[in-house]
């Protein structure tokens, strides 16, 4: 139920799959959730500002039921993002957002 999602104006990320894989393994390890219920979506060439200015950015999305830890899950993707794309943190904006069991639909039914 971990869904981060991360959009760029970088037209592209080299090695998007390996940046996936560890968008998982962190998002996984960071909330103690199994990896097998994690999602992970990249996209690149989206039109953005920040402070202003088109020079790259990112925007990311978390969501989870429960176990968001917003300090210091900041601090770990915006290290793996940076070192990723060379794009600075503090051009790395991040949102989350603790969903309720109810709401979050899989496989056919909810988790709550």
């Amino acid at each position: 139920m971990p869904l981060i999602n991360v959009r760029t104006s970088l037209p592209s990320v080299t090695d998007a799959e390996a940046l996936l894989k560890e968008l998982s393994a962190t998002l996984a390890q960071q909330t103690g959730k199994p990896e097998a219920y994690v999602m992970t979506l990249l996209e690149a060439g989206v039109p953005m500002t920040f402070a202003g200015s088109t020079d790259p950015s990112v925007y990311v999305e978390i969501k989870s039921i429960g176990a968001l830890k917003p300090p210091a899950m900041t601090a770990a993707f915006c290290a793996l993002i940076s070192e990723r794309t060379g794009i600075p943190a503090n051009r790395i904006y991040i949102g989350f957002d603790d969903v309720k069991a109810s709401a979050w639909g899989w496989n056919g039914n909810t988790f709550g």
